[in-house]
């Protein structure tokens, strides 16, 4: 198992287009793949449950991976936050 954080990046924060880009990431990969934000954890690879977090500009998010790929999803996954979710 692999835990990172996160902080949102991007001005609007995790709305449909940030959360959709997230989700077709997630999918690439095998690993199981939850998010966490103020006690509500939800599947990453759900685009509903992502959109539930309604999180914002400067939200912290745990990030956990977990299966045989969990690494290189880790990596990818931080990345595409790092790079403000690619929101443009």
């Amino acid at each position: 198992m692999v835990q990172k954080k996160v902080v949102i990046k991007n001005k609007t924060g995790l709305h449909t287009r940030p959360a959709a880009t997230l989700v077709k990431l997630a999918a690439k990969y095998n690993s199981e793949f939850y998010i966490m934000k103020d006690g509500m954890e939800i599947n990453g690879k759900s685009i509903i449950g992502v959109m539930t977090l309604a999180a914002e500009q400067g939200s912290t998010l745990q990030l956990r991976f977990d299966g045989k790929d969990e690494k290189v999803m880790a990596k990818a996954i931080v990345e595409l936050f790092d790079r403000g979710m690619d929101d443009v």
